[in-house]
Protein backbone atom coordinates (compact mmCIF):
# COMPACT_ATOMS: atom_id res chain seq x y z
CA UNK A 1 0.00 0.00 0.00
CA UNK A 2 1.50 3.34 -1.10
CA UNK A 3 1.52 6.25 1.30
CA UNK A 4 1.47 9.91 0.33
CA UNK A 5 1.92 12.80 2.75
CA UNK A 6 0.83 16.36 1.97
CA UNK A 7 3.06 18.57 4.11
CA UNK A 8 2.75 22.33 4.53
CA UNK A 9 6.44 23.22 4.74
CA UNK A 10 7.10 26.36 6.78
CA UNK A 11 9.57 29.05 5.75
CA UNK A 12 13.15 28.15 6.76
CA UNK A 13 12.71 24.37 6.74
CA UNK A 14 14.96 22.24 4.52
CA UNK A 15 13.23 19.76 2.17
CA UNK A 16 15.26 16.88 3.58
CA UNK A 17 15.34 14.85 6.78
CA UNK A 18 18.90 15.68 7.88
CA UNK A 19 21.22 18.68 7.76
CA UNK A 20 24.62 17.04 7.64
CA UNK A 21 27.66 19.23 7.38
CA UNK A 22 26.01 22.45 8.50
CA UNK A 23 27.84 24.29 11.31
CA UNK A 24 24.47 25.40 12.69
CA UNK A 25 21.42 23.19 13.04
CA UNK A 26 18.66 24.13 10.62
CA UNK A 27 15.08 22.86 10.72
CA UNK A 28 14.47 19.77 8.58
CA UNK A 29 11.54 17.52 7.73
CA UNK A 30 12.41 15.30 10.71
CA UNK A 31 11.35 18.16 13.01
CA UNK A 32 7.79 17.82 11.67
CA UNK A 33 7.31 14.35 10.17
CA UNK A 34 7.69 11.15 12.18
CA UNK A 35 6.66 8.74 9.40
CA UNK A 36 9.38 6.27 8.39
CA UNK A 37 10.14 5.34 4.80
CA UNK A 38 8.74 8.39 3.02
CA UNK A 39 10.84 10.71 0.88
CA UNK A 40 10.19 14.07 -0.79
CA UNK A 41 8.83 13.94 -4.34
CA UNK A 42 10.70 17.02 -5.52
CA UNK A 43 12.02 19.92 -3.51
CA UNK A 44 10.92 23.25 -2.15
CA UNK A 45 13.60 25.84 -1.34
CA UNK A 46 14.33 26.68 2.28
CA UNK A 47 13.00 30.22 1.76
CA UNK A 48 9.78 28.99 0.14
CA UNK A 49 6.67 27.69 1.87
CA UNK A 50 3.84 25.39 1.09
CA UNK A 51 3.02 22.01 -0.34
CA UNK A 52 5.69 19.34 -0.31
CA UNK A 53 4.63 15.81 -1.22
CA UNK A 54 6.36 12.83 0.39
CA UNK A 55 5.77 9.20 -0.53
CA UNK A 56 7.12 5.67 -0.14
CA UNK A 57 6.59 4.60 -3.76
CA UNK A 58 9.48 5.28 -6.15
CA UNK A 59 7.32 5.20 -9.27
CA UNK A 60 4.81 7.65 -7.80
CA UNK A 61 7.67 9.84 -6.59
CA UNK A 62 9.10 9.93 -10.13
CA UNK A 63 5.70 10.74 -11.69
CA UNK A 64 5.30 13.67 -9.32
CA UNK A 65 8.84 15.06 -9.53
CA UNK A 66 10.05 14.26 -13.05
CA UNK A 67 9.58 17.25 -15.40
CA UNK A 68 8.83 14.86 -18.29
CA UNK A 69 5.35 14.33 -16.83
CA UNK A 70 4.67 18.10 -16.69
CA UNK A 71 2.59 17.92 -13.52
CA UNK A 72 1.21 21.43 -12.85
CA UNK A 73 2.53 23.20 -9.76
CA UNK A 74 0.63 26.30 -8.65
CA UNK A 75 2.24 29.00 -6.53
CA UNK A 76 0.90 32.06 -4.76
CA UNK A 77 3.60 34.66 -5.29
CA UNK A 78 3.95 38.01 -3.57
CA UNK A 79 6.04 40.24 -5.82
CA UNK A 80 7.56 43.66 -5.48
CA UNK A 81 5.96 46.10 -7.84
CA UNK A 82 2.71 46.51 -9.75
CA UNK A 83 2.46 43.79 -12.44
CA UNK A 84 1.29 45.14 -15.75
CA UNK A 85 0.04 43.13 -18.72
CA UNK A 86 3.36 43.17 -20.68
CA UNK A 87 5.17 41.45 -17.78
CA UNK A 88 2.36 38.92 -17.33
CA UNK A 89 2.33 38.25 -21.09
CA UNK A 90 6.05 37.46 -20.98
CA UNK A 91 5.45 34.92 -18.21
CA UNK A 92 2.61 33.38 -20.25
CA UNK A 93 4.88 33.06 -23.30
CA UNK A 94 7.89 31.68 -21.44
CA UNK A 95 10.89 33.59 -20.15
CA UNK A 96 14.52 33.29 -21.20
CA UNK A 97 16.68 32.37 -18.20
CA UNK A 98 20.40 31.55 -18.08
CA UNK A 99 19.54 27.87 -18.51
CA UNK A 100 17.21 28.48 -21.49
CA UNK A 101 13.57 29.31 -22.18
CA UNK A 102 10.95 28.25 -19.69
CA UNK A 103 7.72 26.66 -20.76
CA UNK A 104 4.77 29.06 -20.83
CA UNK A 105 3.24 29.69 -17.41
CA UNK A 106 -0.36 30.33 -16.45
CA UNK A 107 -0.43 33.56 -14.47
CA UNK A 108 -3.09 35.85 -13.07
CA UNK A 109 -3.03 38.79 -10.74
CA UNK A 110 -4.99 38.01 -7.55
CA UNK A 111 -6.08 39.74 -4.37
CA UNK A 112 -3.87 39.08 -1.35
CA UNK A 113 -4.71 35.53 -0.26
CA UNK A 114 -5.79 34.68 3.28
CA UNK A 115 -2.57 32.94 4.35
CA UNK A 116 -0.91 32.31 7.69
CA UNK A 117 1.58 34.96 8.84
CA UNK A 118 5.13 34.29 7.70
CA UNK A 119 7.89 34.12 10.30
CA UNK A 120 9.88 36.26 9.79
CA UNK A 121 7.41 38.66 8.18
CA UNK A 122 7.97 40.21 4.76
CA UNK A 123 9.59 43.64 5.06
CA UNK A 124 7.18 46.37 3.96
CA UNK A 125 8.46 49.37 2.04
CA UNK A 126 6.36 52.51 2.13
CA UNK A 127 7.17 53.69 -1.40
CA UNK A 128 7.24 50.35 -3.22
CA UNK A 129 3.96 48.49 -3.77
CA UNK A 130 3.64 44.75 -3.67
CA UNK A 131 1.14 42.49 -5.43
CA UNK A 132 0.10 38.85 -5.59
CA UNK A 133 0.11 36.45 -8.53
CA UNK A 134 -1.19 32.93 -9.00
CA UNK A 135 1.40 31.24 -11.22
CA UNK A 136 1.33 27.67 -12.55
CA UNK A 137 4.35 25.99 -14.14
CA UNK A 138 4.87 22.51 -15.56
CA UNK A 139 8.58 22.11 -15.04
CA UNK A 140 10.79 22.38 -11.99
CA UNK A 141 14.07 24.16 -12.50
CA UNK A 142 16.09 25.39 -9.55
CA UNK A 143 14.41 28.50 -8.08
CA UNK A 144 12.43 28.80 -11.30
CA UNK A 145 9.50 30.94 -10.15
CA UNK A 146 11.80 33.43 -8.42
CA UNK A 147 14.00 33.67 -11.50
CA UNK A 148 11.00 34.06 -13.82
CA UNK A 149 9.42 36.89 -11.85
CA UNK A 150 12.79 38.65 -11.50
CA UNK A 151 13.34 38.36 -15.27
CA UNK A 152 10.18 40.40 -15.89
CA UNK A 153 11.05 43.02 -13.24
CA UNK A 154 8.94 41.63 -10.39
CA UNK A 155 11.22 40.28 -7.63
CA UNK A 156 9.57 37.63 -5.44
CA UNK A 157 9.01 38.56 -1.81
CA UNK A 158 7.08 35.48 -0.68
CA UNK A 159 6.53 32.16 -2.45
CA UNK A 160 3.91 29.62 -1.37
CA UNK A 161 3.40 26.44 -3.39
CA UNK A 162 -0.36 25.91 -3.15
CA UNK A 163 -0.89 22.77 -5.22
CA UNK A 164 0.73 20.01 -7.24
CA UNK A 165 -1.68 18.42 -9.70
CA UNK A 166 -4.97 18.10 -7.80
CA UNK A 167 -3.29 17.86 -4.38
CA UNK A 168 -3.45 21.10 -2.41
CA UNK A 169 -2.84 22.73 0.96
CA UNK A 170 -6.52 23.24 1.69
CA UNK A 171 -7.03 22.63 5.41
CA UNK A 172 -3.37 21.89 6.24
CA UNK A 173 -1.73 24.27 8.72
CA UNK A 174 1.95 25.24 8.42
CA UNK A 175 4.14 22.48 9.85
CA UNK A 176 1.32 19.92 9.65
CA UNK A 177 0.73 17.09 7.22
CA UNK A 178 -2.10 14.93 6.00
CA UNK A 179 -1.53 11.27 5.11
CA UNK A 180 -3.32 9.72 2.13
CA UNK A 181 -3.30 5.96 1.61
CA UNK A 182 -3.40 4.34 -1.82
CA UNK A 183 -3.14 7.37 -4.11
CA UNK A 184 -4.26 5.87 -7.42
CA UNK A 185 -2.53 8.31 -9.76
CA UNK A 186 -0.79 11.67 -9.57
CA UNK A 187 -3.36 14.36 -9.15
CA UNK A 188 -6.14 12.04 -7.99
CA UNK A 189 -5.98 13.33 -4.42
CA UNK A 190 -7.66 16.29 -2.78
CA UNK A 191 -8.80 18.99 -5.13
CA UNK A 192 -7.29 22.46 -5.09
Amino acid sequence: MSRLLLFNKPFGVLSQFTDRGSPTARATLSDFIDVKGVYPAGRLDRDSEGLLLLCDDGRLQARIADPRFKMPKTYLVQVEGDPQEPALARLRQGVRLKDGMTLPAEVDRIDAPDLWPRDPPIRRRALIPDSWLRLTIREGRNRQVRRMTAAVGLPTLRLVRWSIGDWSLVGIAPGAYEALAEPSAPGSGRSA
